[in-house]
């Protein structure tokens, strides 16, 4: 493949990547298209400018698509800059500690009765197919934690259902809270530290 051909599906991946998880940093692009150091990195990101727009979050640049990025991968969500983007970034990072799931899936709308809940991502897990529903913990009260545990415990009571309940959080003192809260079913609570 010549020079050109590699460039054009560098870039294309790198705005698929952009369209499955809707907000990446520069770390974590680099380290999904192994392209090697920082400044590396930067380069590539600059010469996406076309496709690709971005915002400051702390210290870093948090990449997503332009409408010509959009176009071009044929992806009809919408995102902006927001507030809310360490979310994202919490949800993206687990997704490469577990070495990319192709069974990897946003916002699943799980419902059983009258009960519903829409999980941040779903994988199946590779060794055991065991579907694990994964939510990510910022900063929002415990009781708003709760209630949405509770609805995964009525879910699993009503449908008899095995999966797996996997929390990410940024605090340790977040951890052992979710852990308790957890109790009785089937999952982990994963910090940032973990999975860095």
């Amino acid at each position: 493949m010549n020079y050109h051909a590699l460039h054009q599906q560098r870039t294309e991946n790198i705005l698929l990547s952009l369209k499955k998880l809707d907000y990446l940093n520069r770390y974590q692009i680099q380290i999904m298209h192994n392209l090697k150091s920082p400044r590396n990195a930067n380069r590539v990101l600059n010469g996406l400018s076309e496709y690709v727009s971005s915002f400051r979050f702390g210290l870093e640049k948090i990449y997503y698509l332009n409408k010509a990025g959009r176009d071009r991968v044929q992806c009809t969500k919408i995102r902006k800059k927001t507030p809310n983007v360490q979310h994202y970034l919490l949800r993206n990072q687990f997704y490469i500690y577990k070495k990319y799931p192709s069974t990897w899936e946003n916002e699943i709308k799980l419902t059983a009765d009258k009960i519903s809940v829409i999980c941040d991502a779903e994988y199946k897990e590779f060794y055991n197919g065991m579907r694990c529903f994964v939510e990510v913990d910022i900063s929002q009260p415990m009781l708003v934690n709760k209630a949405k545990i509770e609805k995964y415990r009525k879910i699993k009571e009503l449908t008899g259902a095995n999966f797996s309940l996997v929390w990410i959080t940024e605090l340790e003192s977040r951890r052992h809270k979710l852990m308790k809260l957890c109790e009785g079913l089937s999952g982990r609570v994963y910090t940032l530290n973990d999975i860095i």
